[in-house]
């Protein structure tokens, strides 16, 4: 593993090589300035897999740094290394996800060995994906031949009741099979995002998520399902009537399908009259990745959803982070007087189940309880699922 550490602290830097070193990492390099670290990943015959970013730097600082590495693929990964508030750490991971950027998260000041090995841990679980998608060189009339063709499938990824580990729903979450490899969708879905085709993406998941759930109610498995939502449906007023037209034409009723709404979504017009319609029309709203968008509280009180899903940004190492850890349960109290019901994604670790539990959330999503998978091999996935 090639690890490359930005920290102007030259003690702190020193400890962290050290602790690299602890660790077995076979490769670090170091830099003590943004323009010296570019200047260096340039001159490297392959990216490094793993960039530290400190954020608070003088001259060139870590956000402006990040625009950089991302602009010139630099850096098969990055992890935020920062004693800054985590508002301003969650943002700036937004802002390199959105750069196309995998980030594994951040490191709080002060760095331990610990705290190293868990990011180090992280990359390893992903490396295979970082790797493959790497490689990947797409054409938008590649992509929308694939769904024009019913290529791009749903894969689902359970939702479990933390009280009991009773799993409760699925995310129906876009996968393209492409020459024996599954492409993800930050790969593909901003393509025909960009192209127009958002509507026609969220058709094809919710007909394939009805199909499925059909199959698994005939197999006495009945879960609810969860579709996201392209913000560029939001804008057609008779989008609730379509809907509700294609789930009732293969045999579900609107309330079996949760629809999940971005929180950036929430600013496309007439979007509050469309997703008014949906709910009226039976359907479950949730609001995606809250706390990472540009939601208010005046609009969470406007809007009428159902559901609240706290990003996997908070819940990330949350028992190791008060601040985090008073996010979610902020959010936990808010939902609770708006009668919401509560799904923290991106639950990796029994001490974030424990964590959640502990705080009343209703229910977890993520790769401790399995990653996303294909609709025939969901049944033994909850067969083998139990609870921690």
């Amino acid at each position: 593993m090639h690890v490359l550490v930005l920290e102007d602290h030259g003690f702190q830097r020193r400890m962290a090589l050290r602790m690299l070193a602890e660790l077995g990492v076979a490769r670090v390099d170091e830099a003590s300035d943004g323009a010296s670290a570019l200047a260096l990943l340039e001159t490297l015959p392959s990216p490094p897999d793993l960039v530290l970013v400190d954020l608070d730097m003088p001259g060139m600082d870590g956000i402006e740094f990040i625009g950089h590495v991302a602009g010139r693929h630099l850096a098969r990964a990055i992890a935020l290394v920062s004693a800054m508030e985590p508002a301003l750490i969650n943002s700036v991971q937004t802002v390199a996800r959105d750069y196309g950027l995998h980030v594994l998260g951040s490191v709080e000041k002060p760095v331990t060995i610990d705290k190293l090995e868990a990011t180090l841990a992280s990359y390893a679980e992903q490396r295979q994906e970082i790797i493959e998608e790497e490689a990947l060189d797409i054409e938008f009339d590649e992509v929308r031949t694939a769904l024009a063709e019913g290529r791009i499938e749903p894969w689902f990824q359970p939702q479990v009741e933390l009280l009991n580990g009773r799993v409760l729903a699925v995310e129906a979450l876009a996968r393209w099979k492409r020459d024996g490899q599954v492409v993800r969708p930050m790969q593909f879905v901003p393509l025909l995002e960009r192209a127009g085709l958002g509507r026609e993406l969220t058709d094809a998941m919710l007909v394939q998520a009805c199909g499925w759930k059909r199959r698994w109610d005939q197999a006495d498995l009945r879960l609810q399902v969860a579709v996201n939502v392209s913000h560029a449906t939001l804008v057609d007023p008779a989008v609730a009537d379509h809907f509700q037209a294609l789930v009732k034409a293969h045999g579900v009723e609107p309330g079996a399908i949760m629809f999940e709404i971005t929180e950036s979504a929430l600013m496309a017009d007439r979007g509050l009259s469309v997703l008014a319609r949906l709910r009226l029309k039976g359907f479950g709203l949730s609001i995606d990745d809250f706390g990472t968008g540009y939601s208010s509280l005046a609009q969470l009180s406007e809007v009428p959803f159902t559901e609240l899903k706290i990003d996997r940004g908070f819940v990330s190492g949350a028992p190791r982070h008060p601040r985090k850890r008073a996010v979610i349960e902020a959010s936990l109290v808010l939902a609770r007087k708006l009668e919401l019901g509560v799904v923290a994604e991106g639950v990796e670790s029994v001490e974030e189940w424990q964590m959640l539990s502990e705080l009343g959330c209703d229910a977890a999503q993520g790769f401790l309880i399995s990653r996303a998978v294909p609709g025939g091999e969901l049944a033994e996935v909850i067969a083998r699922w139990r609870r921690p």
